[in-house]
């Protein structure tokens, strides 16, 4: 009973022992056979590659077995993506024959021996008969002899022609490189044709290169006149006297300064014109009157597209320059009034007067009798005018009718609700609103009426001849107002609806340009 977990002991000792000695065993096996199936890999590889290495290149030709280690020299067939080198290759695979191959012959790189040329290896000459391969089983010994003399006899012609000596500067044609697999030949008389034409070509070169400087030179200062002769902002921003006479603007700052406002709109731009050339083109039909289609012609532009301009323009415009048209406040007035005006009119508030624009004649006769004037005998828009002494544009009405009177424009257009209680306002004599004005205290000065009156006491012609002086001022004011020729034609029917824009554009520019009256 004592020896049972000694002899337990044992057995288990051994059992443990035993195992490990098995699997280290196994493993061993296992590695040194796989160290050997890679060493015979390893082996197997090598033996190919040496087997590789010591293949050797032979003749592609049908039924010939030329071999380089048989001393013979074997060339590539040609290979390249120049036209000459593809056709150089067509023209070996048709020689050779190779049923095997497709039209664009083998894939690598096959060689010919030197025994399929007449003079053992290939020429870059086309004239010369080793130019192709031509000596094969299928070909006939009379054909070669015959490729033979043609080109000895070209050969000895060419060298009779030729001079005697090439220029330094060029290789010997007839020097072969043995070194290389194909040799180079061309003729004396080819190599000095070559010459004679790189000569000529570089010449060619030289004279080509000046002329297109010149060219260059030439149209870039075409293109310079062009950008001026072609008509638009570029070409009337040199001077203040186009600026004036295209804008009615008085300088290149002003315009800039005044495009620079516009450019903050949402205005979408048109027919491929700058920012520059689109208030150009505004400014002009109001400065100048041009018709739509003069514009079209003139900035290259379809005759529906300067319309749409113009319709989406002289609004904008107007709201621009509309905050130049201020009534001042009466301090401002008294300190900016001229000296004609303080020793009868010192309290001049404004003077005011209406100036007609012809319009088109329409078809609707109620229109048509609204709009007549009896005073211009013709259809037109009127329009109250209010000027400062200083000779600024403080008030501009809607538009009215030529029909309608001085009277009901003056109390119909808001005029009275800018009037102060001591304010002199200047008119003429069809302005017969004094009792209208003395309703907000202001006072009305117009010259004395002679009709039923043999003669005016001294002191009313005193008076009518200082007021006739300085309402002389006014008559500037819309002169200057007038030279916008825009307001001198016969406005369309289709742009009068415009019209307010347009005439509030021409005032508000009016007033840039600064005072009429001097103030001495």
């Amino acid at each position: 009973m004592d020896d049972a977990p000694g002899t337990n002991l044992a057995a288990g000792t051994n059992i443990s022992v035993t195992a490990p000695r098995v699997s280290v065993q196994r493993h061993r096996r296992c590695a040194r056979a796989a160290r050997g199936q890679k060493a015979g890999h390893l082996s197997f590889v090598y033996q190919r590659s040496q087997r590789r290495t010591k293949m050797t290149r032979s003749c592609c030709a049908v039924n010939c077995t030329n071999r380089k280690k048989d001393g013979w020299k074997l060339f590539n067939i040609p290979r390249g993506s120049h036209p000459f080198a593809k056709r150089r290759r067509r023209l070996w695979l048709q020689a050779i024959k190779r049923a095997d191959w497709g039209p664009e012959g083998p894939k690598g790189g096959e060689s010919l021996c030197s025994a399929h040329f007449v003079s053992g290896s290939p020429s870059m000459d086309c004239d010369s008969p080793d130019f192709v391969p031509s000596v094969f089983s299928h070909s006939s010994n009379r054909d070669i002899s015959g490729k033979v003399a043609r080109y000895e006899r070209k050969r000895i012609r060419d060298e009779d022609k030729a001079p005697a000596t090439c220029p330094t500067s060029q290789p010997e044609a007839d020097t072969v490189d043995s070194s290389e697999d194909e040799c180079k030949f061309v003729s004396r008389k080819e190599m000095h044709q070559l010459n004679l034409q790189y000569n000529q070509l570089r010449d060619d070169y030289e004279a080509l290169k000046r002329e297109l400087y010149a060219t260059q030179e030439e149209n870039k200062h075409l293109k310079e006149q062009l950008k001026q002769s072609k008509f638009g902002f570029d070409s009337i921003k040199d001077t203040n006297a186009k600026i004036f006479f295209f804008t009615g603007l008085q300088s290149l700052q002003m315009v800039m300064w005044l495009l620079d406002i516009v450019k903050r709109s949402t205005l979408v731009l048109k027919g491929g014109l700058s920012w520059e050339n689109h208030l150009l083109l505004v400014l002009m039909k109001v400065r100048l009157g041009l018709t739509n289609r003069d514009l079209a012609y003139r900035f290259g532009l379809p005759f529906s597209t300067v319309s749409k301009i113009l319709r989406d323009w002289i609004p904008m415009l107007s709201s621009i320059v509309k905050p130049f048209i201020m009534w001042p406040s009466k301090d401002a007035v008294r300190a900016n009034m001229p000296k004609c005006f303080k020793p009868k009119f010192r309290n001049c508030r404004c003077i005011i007067d209406c100036t007609e624009i012809f319009i088109e004649r329409t078809h609707n006769l109620k229109a048509r009798a609204e709009t007549w004037s009896n005073y211009k005998h013709q259809n037109t828009m009127k329009y109250l005018i209010g000027i400062t002494p200083a000779g600024a544009i403080s008030f501009l009405s809607s538009g009215w009718g030529g029909r309608a009177s001085d009277k009901v424009i003056t109390l119909d257009s808001g005029f009275l609700g800018k009037l102060e209680h001591g304010d002199e306002i200047l008119a003429d004599r069809g302005f017969l609103v004094r009792e209208d004005l003395a309703i907000v205290g202001a006072t009305l000065r117009i010259p004395s009426f002679t009709k039923g009156k043999s003669q005016l006491p001294g002191s009313c012609v005193d008076t009518s001849r200082q007021l006739s002086r300085v309402r002389i001022h006014v008559e500037r004011v819309i002169g200057q107002l007038k030279t916008f020729k825009i307001l001198n034609t016969v406005i369309p029917i289709s742009q009068v609806d415009m019209l307010d824009d347009i005439l509030t554009i021409c005032a508000g520019l009016t007033n840039l340009r600064g005072a009429v009256v001097a103030r001495r």
